[in-house]
């Protein structure tokens, strides 16, 4: 895509400049237009920069594509293949280089077929008479025949047209060097046309010759050898179209600058289409029409006829004569012109040429492939307009349904929509392993209907757009896991070139106007009728209002800055599904250590510090909570929780010693196998124990302290690692572990859908309120915060303590798009207590 505007600049320089000038102000008017309009720093930035940044690659795609189709097309013609032209539109120096480089093409096109024609035609020309003069020759020579006056003539015939056609190539190659010259003096061409036909009845043929000068004693100036040349080839070719006792007439008659020269027999003619073509060398029609000849003869003679400054051209014969008409015009005063190929030149053009761009091979590199490499080839995926236009309305609705709205159906109709795009579009779908994660995104999209708590409802958006992403590249490690994240943000750099040629597949102008217009129409009857209807009728009006948006100006530049986020994200997420990246690179050779102890010794220590640290643990169990405080100083809470966060690492590194040491062990003897299931058996074995200890150290902690949202989120943290080192272990016993990264990764989606499932808030508040009735312990203002989620447990607290505990608790009037469950659930329970901001809280014990 090029910009009509630039092509209209003649000078790359100045095209650079507009370029960056137009960035810049499309930067700064965006950031102003976000600033005035209350639009957050961090939806401003990407937004901004992302539009600048397609603005520029739209312009200077046109400044730049003939270069890459040059590449191309230069790549092909070292194949051999000279088809390929250039885009030239614009007027700067790229252009004109651009309209070089097609001219370019044509003639090196026009010198291999003339080359391939050369040695086709010559070889068939030549093979003809040598096989004639050969089989005389081996008649003589063996006796069959004598060496009578005809056999000599008959070899002596084929010898001569051995001799014509090497003076005709003589002739061609002379043309080619440009090494021919005129040698002008006064020609009568009575005589000389008389001369012609003398010499062109020796060849036998059965036809008559007509000669006729006007005036009779015309005399003109020319080169009488290249002359003579021009008539002889234009009555061979006549005569031998003509049939058996046909005529050919030759004319020649003064005209106002010059003289004309015409040929013409009664043969079957040339058709229109061919006129031009017979003129090329070889360019004979024999084939079709039963002639002969070399095909060199009316390539000369238009050689000659250029060379004296004239031209010659077949026209219509007389009206009702049959045959072809060659028609020759020559100057009075001929003068050396530039030599010329048998070919005409094609003319040098002076307006842009616009020709059809050719399919750009695989192997072609643009800026992105050379910045992307092998990681993400382009694949030539075709522009898909749908998968733009799907994409920008996803960004619409979240445009029109989100702001100022609380998470309800809103969302969930905006999630399920992208995803629904999303996944359309992608290559992948049909895996089952794709489908698996569309199946929990799907899941966990539905939170933000059931769940008031943000933290819950976030944390499943986050992992529905991991799952989207992870199924897009279908990939099947950890390393092509985190790839696909990375992945994303990358895609709006490497979808740039597929977005240009989604938006260049809009060729036809009209299908886009009937679009347009389609889309005009169809906004105008909603508005009209709407407005007409919402004045008519209160609840119609009520209804309107809750789809409608608010489009004040602040509300307008929010709504346009989340359109163009969202709809940007969802593309981008498109293009990864259409053109996922390799993310499955591999991990290179493996290269197992020489001796056993290089990678026994290390896990067999990390085995002992384990051992250790569990002996430490049944210590402080059996001693009781007064051994603890008297060896650490500690209370017990004290101390359980003092280690909870790096038993959590532990973990964690325990799986890559697992990974690391597998990677390095060698296989080859039974005892290596033996060893190497022995000890990181053992050590996963102790690590489920070590896990066991944090859950259970964050229980009493929870016990002693209450029970919060990051520490319930931690313990389901904790027993997925631990979930995950009982996946290794049935991955040693099995010795197959490809299935491991995805059960992973599913698996902790789903623990997080559990916990959602659960009511975490709701769970959270019953613990702490069990805590509360138990040892009188509460923090009110912690379940103060907690969502509406929580709601109808503290409701269920006596009528002081719940309007404590359901203080700054709001009632609010939702639409429909703002429909949750939880919200839903705690209205009329809010209702219930009225005097609840009222309350006056002062038992509280911090948590």
């Amino acid at each position: 895509m090029s910009s009509p505007i630039l092509n209209q600049v003649t000078s790359v320089k100045v095209k650079l400049g507009l370029l960056v000038a137009v960035s810049v102000t499309v930067a700064s008017i965006l950031a102003a237009t976000g600033a005035v309009g209350g639009v957050p720093f961090w939806l401003t930035v990407p937004v901004t920069v992302a539009l600048a940044l397609g603005i520029t690659q739209l312009l200077a795609v046109g400044m730049t594509s003939p270069l890459r189709e040059m590449t191309a097309a230069a790549r092909g013609m070292a194949r051999g293949d000279y088809s390929a032209r250039v885009t030239a539109t614009s007027s700067d120096e790229v252009g004109e280089l651009a309209r070089a480089f097609n001219r370019m093409a044509e003639d090196l096109a026009a010198v291999d077929r003339q080359r391939r024609e050369l040695v086709a035609n010559v070889s068939h020309e030549l093979r003809t008479p040598l096989a004639a003069l050969c089989a005389v020759l081996e008649n003589l020579v063996d006796g069959v025949a004598e060496p009578d006056p005809v056999a000599l003539r008959t070899a002596l015939d084929q010898a001569e047209r051995l001799a014509a056609l090497a003076s005709d190539l003589l002739d061609l190659a002379r043309v080619d060097a440009g090494k021919a010259k005129l040698s002008t003096t006064e020609v009568e061409v009575r005589s000389l046309l008389e001369q012609a036909v003398a010499e062109a009845k020796v060849s036998g043929r059965e036809v008559r010759y007509e000669v006729e000068v006007t005036p009779t004693w015309l005399t003109v100036p020319a080169d009488l050898s290249r002359l003579h040349q021009l008539v002889a080839n234009l009555l061979d070719n006549a005569s031998r179209h003509s049939p058996a006792g046909g005529v050919v007439r030759l004319v020649a008659l003064a005209t106002a600058d010059g003289w004309r020269l015409e040929v013409t027999d009664e043969g079957p003619g040339i058709p229109v289409a061919d006129r031009d073509r017979v003129f090329e060398r070889f360019g004979t029609l024999a084939e079709t029409e039963g002639g002969g000849g070399t095909g060199l003869g009316l390539a000369i003679a238009r050689w000659v006829t250029d060379l004296h400054g004239g031209t010659i051209h077949f026209v219509e014969p007389e009206p009702g004569a049959p045959g072809a008409r060659a028609r020759v015009d020559l100057p009075l005063k001929p003068q050396d012109q530039p030599q010329i190929s048998a070919k005409a030149e094609e003319p040098v053009m002076s307006q842009p040429v616009v020709t059809p761009t050719p399919p750009v091979p695989p192997g072609t590199e643009s800026p992105m492939d050379a910045l992307f490499g092998r990681f993400w080839p382009d694949a030539r995926v075709p522009g898909n307009v749908r998968a733009v236009l799907y994409s920008l309305a996803a960004g619409l609705l979240a445009g029109i349904i989100l702001p100022f709205r609380d998470m309800g159906i809103g969302y969930a109709i905006v999630i399920l929509a992208a995803g629904g795009v999303i996944l359309t579009f992608s290559v992948n779908r049909r895996s089952r392993f794709t489908q698996a994660c569309a199946a929990l995104c799907v899941l966990l999209s539905l939170t933000t209907v059931v769940r008031d708590a943000e933290w819950i409802a976030v944390l499943s958006i986050l992992a529905s757009g991991v799952l989207c992403l992870v199924g897009l590249v279908n990939g099947r490690s950890v390393p092509a896991f985190v790839l696909a994240g990375i992945s994303l943000p990358l895609a709006g750099l490497r979808g740039l070139p597929w977005l240009g040629r989604s938006l260049q597949a809009v060729t036809s102008v009209r299908k886009s106007a009937a679009a347009v217009r389609t889309i005009i129409w169809s906004v105008l009857g909603v508005l009209v009728f709407g407005l007409l209807f919402a004045s008519a009728d209160a609840l119609f009006k009520k209804w309107a209002g809750a789809v409608v948006p608010d489009l004040n100006l602040d509300s307008f530049v929010l709504r346009a800055f989340l359109t163009v986020f969202i709809g940007g994200i969802v593309l981008a997420a498109t293009y990864l599904g259409l053109n996922p990246p390799n993310v499955e690179t591999g991990n290179g050779p493996v290269r197992p250590v020489a001796r056993r102890y290089e990678w026994l010794a290390p896990v067999l220590l990390v085995d002992a510090v384990f051992l250790v640290f569990l002996i430490a643990q049944a210590t402080a169990s059996f001693g009781g909570h007064e051994y603890v405080e008297r060896i650490t100083g500690l209370t017990y809470a004290e101390y359980v929780h003092q280690g909870f966060g790096q038993l959590t690492v532990a973990t964690a590194l325990t799986l890559l010693v697992v990974w690391a040491a597998a990677r390095k062990a060698p296989r080859t003897t039974p005892a290596d196998v033996l060893w190497l299931r022995g000890s990181l058996g053992l050590l996963c074995l102790l690590t489920l124990v070590v896990v066991a200890s944090a859950l259970y150290r964050m229980h009493l902690y929870q016990e002693a302290y209450g029970f919060t949202q990051l520490r319930l989120l931690v313990d389901v943290f904790e027993g997925w690692l631990g979930l995950l080192v009982v996946g290794v272990i049935v991955t040693g016993i099995t010795l197959k572990a490809t299935w491991l990264p995805r059960a992973a990764i599913l698996s902790g989606a789903t623990l997080l859908l559990g916990l959602a499932a659960i009511n975490p808030d709701a769970w959270i508040a019953q613990h702490n309120v069990d805590r509360y009735t138990a040892t009188g312990k509460v923090d009110w203002i912690f379940l103060q915060g907690l969502s509406d989620d929580a709601v109808p447990v503290l409701a269920k607290l006596p009528a002081k303590d719940a309007d404590c505990a359901l203080k700054d608790h709001d009632a609010a009037d939702d639409d429909w798009l703002e429909f949750n469950f939880g919200r839903h659930r705690a209205k009329p329970l809010l209702n219930s207590h009225p005097d609840r901001n009222a309350a006056v809280c002062s038992t509280t014990t911090p948590g």
